[in-house]
């Protein structure tokens, strides 16, 4: 959270809140959430309210990158004008959005879209800072399934450590909203996980074992897409691909799992 005095409309949301990715409560049209690993806030829609974000606490309504000089002091403003809530760009480093674009501070500002919006300052080509944003629509919050649709693939698949950190680092394209995102190599995500894990015995085939015993299990459990059979030659990054899919589909992956990916 922040040092600023809180004014009507507005909650503080805490620093163990659940990602805005997996929806927000019922909650008035419009009102807008914002959530970093620091805490956040809750604005419901007035004309010309301001949510600040950047590193200085003190100035702002979401703390972000407190650690790190390279985020602005003030890096953000989400301002509410007429019917949308919109994003600017008020620090030196360019805000990454979904499909990879890029909002830069001599940008006209960006209006959001009702639903979640991840927005990411990369600091470093490992250190990347999320904020995340979610604009509550007509019917307040997230769509909820349809009864005949709750099977056990409409909820996060159970995954180790190790597995999580592996497709983690798989996806981190998807989890970036690149706009046309592939897995990323086996020699990457090996690179990495010894990097984050030393000590382990990180080769390209044994994270490579690892990702197939995931989709194997996913598989078997009735998830289509994830065997050669189903998808024929040449397969290419095709059953990584649907995988990837399916864990972002039930929310098993998240934007902000790439924290661990973070420098120490």
């Amino acid at each position: 959270m922040s040092d600023i005095p809180q004014v009507e409309g507005v909650e503080p949301l805490p620093a163990n809140h659940a990602s805005l990715a997996f929806g927000v409560p019922e909650s008035e049209p419009g009102t807008i959430y914002a959530l970093s690993v620091s805490g956040g806030v809750r604005f419901r829609p007035k004309e010309e309210r301001v949510v600040l974000f950047g590193r200085n606490r003190p100035d702002v309504h979401v703390c972000v990158g407190e650690d790190d000089r390279r985020v602005s002091r003030s890096h953000g403003r989400l301002a509410r004008r007429g019917d949308h809530w919109w994003l600017a760009n008020t620090g030196h480093l360019p805000l990454q959005l979904p499909g990879a674009r890029m909002l830069f501070p001599e940008d006209d500002s960006y209006p959001l879209e009702t639903g979640y919006t991840p927005v990411f300052i990369s600091s470093t080509a490992r250190r990347r800072h999320l904020v995340e944003l979610y604009v509550a629509g007509v019917d307040g919050r997230l769509p909820t399934p349809a009864p005949e649709a709750s099977t056990l693939k409409d909820r996060p698949w159970k995954l180790d450590a190790d597995e999580r950190l592996a497709l983690v680092c798989l996806a981190q394209r998807y989890l970036l909203h690149d706009a046309y995102p592939q897995p990323v190599s086996w020699k990457q995500v090996a690179a990495e996980l010894a990097e984050l894990r030393p000590g382990g015995g990180w080769r390209p085939k044994k994270a490579e074992h690892l990702v197939a015993g995931v989709r194997k299990r996913l598989s078997a459990a009735g998830v289509p897409g994830l065997t050669r059979e189903e998808v024929g030659e040449p397969v290419g990054n095709m059953l990584n691909h649907n995988l990837v899919g399916e864990l972002l589909r039930t929310r098993t992956l998240v934007p902000p799992d790439l924290l661990v990916l973070d420098e120490n």
